[in-house]
């Protein structure tokens, strides 16, 4: 079990990661705040024994990803518009907040990949681990999101 201390730092150092994965997927702050509440308490609770830091990120990142689909299932509704909430997000360029605000507009199977395949710097093979999908699958997932995030580039147009 965790300490007080260990957990505070793990909040601190995941926290924002843990956000942004939620509402990429939850596409409404409120919905993505509680996801991340959820997660964190788990963690809390958790006995798990973690072998590093990687260890750590790759279970938050699939207990995210987990709680959101639980959510999402028993919510059923729309997604809101996000664009009041990308700048809450932890970016250190004003730039990269314009272009992940267009990748979480994108439909959720693409802008999960693509966001913790560039943001987060998973591989290929550690998101279909992640999202218990082929790889290949994510390798068409990103393809297929990249595409459609350089047309909406091109055009300016808005999903």
């Amino acid at each position: 079990m965790l300490s007080d201390s260990e957990f505070t730092e793990l909040v601190q150092t995941y926290g924002d990661m843990v956000f942004r994965v939620a509402l990429g997927y939850m596409r409404n702050q409120a919905d993505a705040e509680d996801v991340a509440q959820s997660v964190f308490l788990s963690l809390y609770h958790t006995d798990k024994e973690f072998e590093s830091s990687f260890h750590i990120k790759h279970w938050l990142v699939r207990a995210t990803y987990n709680e959101c689909t639980s959510l999402y299932r028993a919510l059923r509704r729309s997604p809101e518009n996000i664009d009041d909430y990308i700048e809450s997000l932890a970016q250190p360029q004003q730039e990269e907040a314009g272009l992940l605000g267009e990748i979480l507009k994108l439909p959720k199977k693409y802008a999960a990949v693509l966001y913790l395949y560039y943001y987060e710097g998973y591989s290929t093979e550690e998101l279909a681990g992640l999202l218990k999908v082929p790889a290949a699958t994510v390798r068409t997932r990103l393809s297929r999101g990249r595409k459609k995030l350089s047309d909406i580039l091109e055009k300016g147009d808005r999903l």
